[in-house]
């Protein structure tokens, strides 16, 4: 018996010392810095499968959509350079929609509110999302649609239905 303990303090030992070499090397930092963002997403994927095998409840699929969502974001973002999230924070909206989304199609029962929620978010943030890349830009396709909805009054629907 004294020779298994001494064998496990000595494995123990050899992996601590092989702990502690990896962290001066930076693997640990690597990984960090790296793969953090499978901290979120690999729950939300986990969540999906969870439902889809029968485990969870429907309402599971509102953080699942929403884990999964960020964890794209996040991964993108820490891919590209988190100055990306100047123009993908509509992305946070869209998550949420996309969870409330899943949901009130997994619910049999159809929540009242989940479904018209989902869609108000989702819509919100698509338009958030064109203004964010379009930035300064936005003005122009304003400007546009503004003189084709006036011309479209002034040429062809402003005469038909009116006794003028």
């Amino acid at each position: 018996m004294r020779m298994r303990n001494e064998k496990a303090i000595g494995l123990f030992i050899v992996v601590a010392g092989i702990i502690i070499l990896l962290g001066k090397f930076g693997v640990f930092g690597f990984i960090g810095r790296n793969f953090w963002p499978l901290l979120i997403l690999l729950p939300g994927i986990a969540l999906h499968a969870l439902y889809y095998a029968r485990i969870s409840p429907s309402w599971s699929l509102v953080p699942a959509g929403i884990l999964t969502v960020y964890g794209v974001l996040f991964s993108i973002t820490n891919t590209w350079g988190a100055g990306l999230m100047s123009r993908l924070w509509p992305a946070f909206l869209l998550g949420i929609a996309i969870g409330l989304l899943e949901y009130a199609m997994a619910e049999r029962r159809r929540p009242e509110f989940v479904l018209p929620a989902a869609l108000i978010l989702g819509a919100v943030s698509i338009i958030l999302f064109g203004f964010t890349l379009l930035q300064t830009g936005i003005i122009y396709v304003l400007a546009v649609l503004l003189i084709l909805g006036g011309a479209w009054l002034l040429l062809g629907r402003g005469r038909q239905g009116r006794g003028w």
